[in-house]
């Protein structure tokens, strides 16, 4: 061949010396060249950006900002739903918002100079970023009313932890239950104030008569003095719920209240108890016009009536007692109408009389009980109040036999008379110089009184033992005496001082017969004494 020389090869598997060079590699292209700045195209990816799904950065092919987007879009998602009452937490809504803006920002200087991918036309792009920014307007919509539906379940929620609590201290006295009741009153009350287009407060009404219903539970037992806290309290409730239309549940404790307040009275009253005052006095002032307040009155004059005819019984001085306790509690009871003023205050004067009247029928009571301190004491008091009565002079000397019969039992045995006088002298002589009172009883019962003698002494312990020893028997002294003349039978005598010295009185017990003449003869040693 001529001209040219190539390499040879041959099947042996020998090479000559010349070797092979491929032809050269054509040279790569210029870098084109960048696209021309673009206002429209930037507007559009930063519009798509704020979908906050990255979309923007999709069109210029920036898949990592892509998918940052996405991932602060979920976690916006995370911490919004599910919707709660209290919405997207403020730190979290801010960042996201930020992030938002920056990206805008970001995607339009991007998109400036960078040639879209799949959608070229920049109009297009644009337009179709303003239709996608409903998608993020709805779901702030649509989470707002998912945020709605929250705060209405949560308000419901309460309303039925109120309507649990209620249930729970129906179940309880009302003194224990009552912090309860008040709490969801409370609850249901701010619901009306604070969210009263809720269905929760639309249901707030309709709850109220379950309320009341609970709350007066002991009135429709029959228990009406436990009836009268609970009904009292929810004449109250008015108060607490100002925007709320109750009805007739506004009066509903009134006729219910004034019936137990009678009733928890007159059981009171007719057991002696002391309450029955103060509620009939709460039953005249706060219902004054009703059918329940117009029998309190009668149903005290017929406690006294009652009262009276124990005077008769065997407990005549707990009559009187009870009679005197009626009387000042009828004082403290008082009305708001002038003629129930005036019946009760007839009652009070009526019960004191019985009492007064009946001391004397105690007196009595208690002597032939043998309680005779306490019939002295009855007896004195009642003679000296009621000195005109006819029973007054008799009072006086059950006195008498009572203190007679401290010191002799026996002459308490029978109760006095008013009996006087008889056929037997008895002469009483004061051989001490101490003033002295002598009382007796038996057939007939009195006192008197013997000046002491001043030429007297008072003998000593050793001398009135004395043989011979006879008091009243100096001849040339003038003894203090007094005769009395007294029936046959067994008299009781009394020698008390009149000072107040610690001497303790004598007695002496003497049978009188007929046919003779008696002298008492008092003298002091350490005590009185006396001899017949």
């Amino acid at each position: 061949m001529s001209g040219d020389q190539y390499g040879r090869y041959d099947d042996t598997g020998s090479h000559d010396s010349s070797f092979y060079a491929p032809p050269p590699m054509p040279a790569a292209p210029p870098p084109a060249p960048p696209a021309p700045a673009d206002g429209v195209r930037a507007v559009a990816v930063a519009v798509l950006n704020l979908s906050g799904l990255g979309l923007g950065y999709a069109l210029v092919r920036r898949w990592a900002l892509v998918a940052l987007c996405w991932i602060a879009t979920a976690v916006l998602l995370f911490a919004a739903l599910p919707a709660d009452p209290d919405g997207v937490p403020g730190p979290a809504l801010g960042l996201y918002v930020v992030f938002l803006v920056a990206a805008a920002a970001h995607g339009a200087r991007v998109g400036l100079r960078t040639p879209l991918a799949g959608l070229r036309q920049a109009p297009l792009a644009l337009g179709l970023g303003l239709l996608l920014l409903v998608a993020p307007a709805g779901g702030v919509v649509l989470y707002d009313g998912a945020r709605d539906e929250a705060t209405q379940q949560m308000l419901l929620d309460r309303l039925d932890k109120a309507d649990r609590l209620v249930q729970a201290a129906g179940e309880q006295p009302f003194t224990t239950a009552q912090a309860d009741y008040r709490t969801a009153l409370k609850a249901y009350a701010d619901l009306r104030a604070d969210h009263p287009g809720s269905r929760a407060a639309q249901r707030v009404p309709a709850r109220m008569k379950t309320f009341y219903t609970t709350v007066g539970v002991t009135y429709e037992q029959g228990d009406y003095c436990q009836a009268v806290a609970p009904l009292t309290y929810l004449r109250t409730v008015p108060k607490s719920l100002p925007d709320t239309d109750l009805g007739e549940l506004k009066s509903w404790p009134d006729d219910r209240l004034a019936t137990s307040l009678y009733e928890c009275a007159s059981t009171a009253l007719s057991a002696g108890e002391a309450t029955w005052a103060t509620q009939f006095g709460e039953l005249l002032t706060t219902f004054p016009e009703s059918d329940q307040a117009a029998k309190a009155e009668p149903a005290v004059a017929a406690a006294v009536v009652r009262t009276e005819k124990d005077l008769r019984g065997a407990e005549p001085c707990a009559a009187v007692e009870r009679l005197r306790t009626l009387s000042s509690q009828i004082d403290g009871v008082r009305a708001d109408q002038a003629e129930v003023d005036a019946a009760l205050d007839k009652d009070s004067l009526r019960a004191t009389g019985s009492a007064d009247a009946g001391t004397y029928t105690c007196g009595v009571d208690q002597y032939r009980d043998g309680d005779f301190d306490s019939a002295q004491t009855t007896m004195t008091d009642y003679a000296s109040a009621h000195k005109t009565a006819k029973n007054a002079a008799l009072a006086k000397k059950i006195s008498i036999a009572a203190e007679i019969a401290q010191t002799v039992p026996a002459a308490g045995k029978t109760l006095p008379t008013a009996r006087k006088g008889g056929s037997i002298s008895v002469t009483v002589q004061n051989d001490s110089p101490d003033e002295i009172t002598v009382l007796y009883t038996g057939p007939v019962t009195g006192s008197f009184v013997l000046k002491g003698c001043g030429s007297c002494k008072a003998y000593s312990m050793v001398s009135t033992i004395t043989p011979g020893f006879e008091p009243c028997s100096d001849s040339g002294r003038n003894y203090p005496q007094r005769t009395i003349s007294l029936p046959v039978g067994t008299t009781y005598f009394l020698h008390k001082p009149m000072n107040d010295s610690l001497d303790t009185p004598a007695s002496d017990t003497a049978k009188l017969e007929s046919g003779y003449i008696y002298t008492e003869c008092a003298y002091t040693t350490q005590s009185l004494g006396t001899i017949s």
